[in-house]
Order: structure tokens, then C-alpha cells, then sequence
């Protein structure tokens, strides 16, 4: 569904121009849950962006099915989750939910009354009404990948969605997500710097280099699906998870 070849990105121009990506390339197919893994810096938020349209790439080539849309063509493509939630303080968690879709021009009454159907299997029910600062940092979270969701996207792009919450939230979180994931189903792309939740949630794990960040290595995580968390507690997912760890540590030392 995705193929990326050999893209690259530079930033500024002259002696003070930085690579951010070099010669980049990867595949996640209909269906596949990816993980990309790497150093801070290394361009994995970058890729991200170009891939979603919100940026353009300045080498390569970015397909999907076998076409190469624009960057405005692609951010039909994909539903695109930041590391911050985002959502807006001044409305209540239902009407951040379903602001993705009354942007898109769906009635409010409608748009509203979809997200409302799905807050129970997102774990919301009872809080449709609650402002942001009201929620646990999970549950925010949740409502944030909901929005994502209901703009229907074949492929979502989830950029360390549980990077800022501490670490009993964010386990719960993987556990959530993945119990998700077997219901909903779809393609992704996750952007972590935690080679557990990487091996838990993900099919395989494209490793990247310091900057300019390349693909140095792709593992293949072979744990059975309908994946949970508990899958990583197998001795086969603590030595991918030890060889991730080992890899991403090294190129922060070099970084």
C-alpha cells in the first residue's frame, strides 16, 4: 500500500544546509502494522510529515497502490495522530472528537453523534461531556486517536502517541491499542523510541540511522496475531527486543 524509495530531505541551503533523510526506503503493505524506530534526531517525525503531505520531499518517491499523489493528495490517504493530544481546552471531549469530521464538512449533529457512538469501545463512556483538563492523560490520548480514526483513513501515522505519559499509563495504553488494533484492523505506522511497545504492537520494525536518518535494518517480529502485549513476554519477542535495544543504544552513542 506504501512504498517509499529513496527519499531524501534537506533543510536551508549553502554550508548551513542539513540532511535530514537520506536515501530512505521502505514498504508497509494493506493491512501491515509497522513500527519505525531510531536516535532523537534521526528524521523519524520528517518522514512521517512527507509521508502525511505536510511536507514535500525533496528526493524519491512516495506511492501508494503503485500512484504517486501529491502532497495534498496524500492527506487523503492518511490519518495522521501527533505526540500531543492537541485536543482544544475550551471544548468538551465529544466536540474535539468529532472536529476532524465537521472540518471535512459532515453535520455537526451527525458528526457528533458518530463519535458518541463510538466512545464506549474507546473506553470514554460517561466523558463526552468533560473538558480536556478533566481527563487523565489516557484517556486524552484515546480521544485523541479516536478523532484520527473516525476520518476513516486506510493508513494511520501515529508519532509516539504515548511517549509523554509515564510508564504504568503508557503499558496500559499498548494494551489498549493492540486489543484495538485486532478489532479495527487497517495499516500503520508507529514512530517509537520503546523497542517493546515496538515488538508488541508492531509486524516488523524498520530501524533508522542517526541523522541524515536512513533505514539500516528491517526486523520481521513473527508473534502471533490477534496480538496482545503479553506476546513481548515470549523469550523469541525479549531477544528481538534486546537486538532493537542494542541497535537503537549503539546509534545514540554515535548520534
Amino acid at each position: 500500500m506504501l512504498q517509499i524509495e529513496g527519499v531524501g530531505k534537506r533543510y536551508g541551503t549553502g554550508e548551513g544546509a542539513i540532511d535530514a533523510l537520506m536515501d530512505v526506503s521502505l514498504t508497509v503493505a494493506d493491512g501491515e502494522f509497522a513500527a519505525l524506530v531510531g536516535p532523537s534526531g534521526c528524521g523519524k517525525t520528517t518522514l512521517l510529515n512527507l509521508i502525511a503531505g505536510l511536507d514535500e520531499h525533496d528526493t524519491g518517491s512516495i506511492q501508494v497502490d503503485g500512484q504517486s499523489p501529491s502532497a495534498e493528495e496524500r492527506l487523503r490517504y492518511f490519518g495522521y495522530m501527533p505526540q500531543e493530544d492537541l485536543l482544544f481546552p475550551w471544548r468538551s471531549a465529544l466536540e474535539n472528537v468529532s472536529l476532524g469530521l465537521e472540518v471535512q464538512g459532515v453535520d455537526k449533529r451527525e458528526a457528533r453523534q458518530r463519535a458518541a457512538d463510538l466512545f464506549p469501545q474507546f473506553g470514554l463512556a460517561g466523558f463526552e461531556h468533560r473538558r480536556p483538563h478533566e481527563l487523565s492523560g489516557g484517556m486524552r490520548q484515546r480521544a485523541s486517536f479516536l478523532r484520527t480514526y473516525l476520518l476513516a483513513r486506510p493508513f494511520l501515522l501515529l508519532d509516539e502517541p504515548f511517549g509523554a505519559l509515564d510508564a504504568i499509563t503508557r503499558g496500559q495504553l499498548q494494551s489498549w491499542l493492540a486489543e484495538t488494533w485486532n478489532r479495527i484492523g487497517g495499516s500503520a505506522l508507529l514512530v517509537t523510541h520503546d523497542p517493546h511497545e515496538a515488538v508488541a504492537l508492531s509486524d516488523r520494525v524498520f530501524v533508522m540511522s542517526p541523522r541524515p536518518g536512513t533505514i539500516t535494518n528491517v526486523l520481521e517480529v513473527d508473534l502471533p496475531r490477534p496480538r496482545t502485549t503479553r506476546a513481548a513476554e515470549t523469550e523469541a519477542a525479549h531477544q528481538l527486543i534486546d537486538y532493537l535495544r542494542h541497535e537503537t543504544e549503539a546509534e545514540e552513542v554515535i548520534a
